[in-house]
């Protein structure tokens, strides 16, 4: 049987290649999933993406099953909580932003019909199919990632800088980065 081939960074261990294999880069419509990676992106901003994914089943405990609506009343106390769950990243300014994030989501569910609506709405033509010669060449933000920083912040979402952006660009599909040789470069996501 042939080996699979994957981008580099997904060889490294079971939960990232199968990360890689099911979820990285195929376009995500469904706004609690979309809410989900804008919690775990912003968790994840200086550690490893793999300490993120060991993470997320208490992650989704933890906020909800990424409800932003449950999320969104979270209180000071429910903070507190979060802060001594030892399968969180224990960073405050993380974990507010988690709780101001949802609130701002709801925001912008309330005005627009979905989340789902703004963050594709950057995405003219639709994902971006990209494919790479290596790690190194990866880009860490693009214009696009940039402008969907800006609009975010604008509308009260924080921890979205441009690099935090570009990687949940990656999570949720609206780009779609692999390294040449993946096997994942035949089987592009559409719309």
């Amino acid at each position: 049987m042939p080996l699979i081939k994957r981008c580099s960074w997904a060889e490294r261990s079971a939960i990232e290649a199968l990360y890689h294999d099911e979820e990285w880069g195929w376009p995500v419509h469904e706004d609690r999933t979309l809410y989900e990676f804008l919690v775990l992106e912003g968790a994840q901003a200086g550690l490893s993406w793999r300490t993120i994914l060991e993470k997320r089943a208490a992650y989704r405990e933890a906020f909800c099953g990424f409800d932003p609506e449950a999320v969104a009343n979270f209180d000071a106390s429910a903070l507190e909580a979060l802060m001594a769950n030892p399968g969180l990243v224990r960073n405050r300014l993380k974990l507010q932003s988690a709780v101001n994030n949802a609130r701002a989501f709801l925001r912008v569910q309330e005005e627009l019909g979905s989340f789902d609506a703004f963050i594709w709405g950057f995405m003219e033509g639709g994902p971006h199919n990209q494919v790479f010669p290596s790690m190194a060449a990866l880009p860490a933000q693009s214009d696009v990632s940039e402008s969907l920083s800006q609009a975010l912040k604008q509308r009260g979402f924080s921890f979205v800088g441009p690099v935090i952006c570009y990687s949940f660009m990656q999570a949720v599909g609206m780009v779609n980065d692999h390294l040449e040789g993946c096997f994942r470069i035949d089987a592009q996501p559409s719309l």
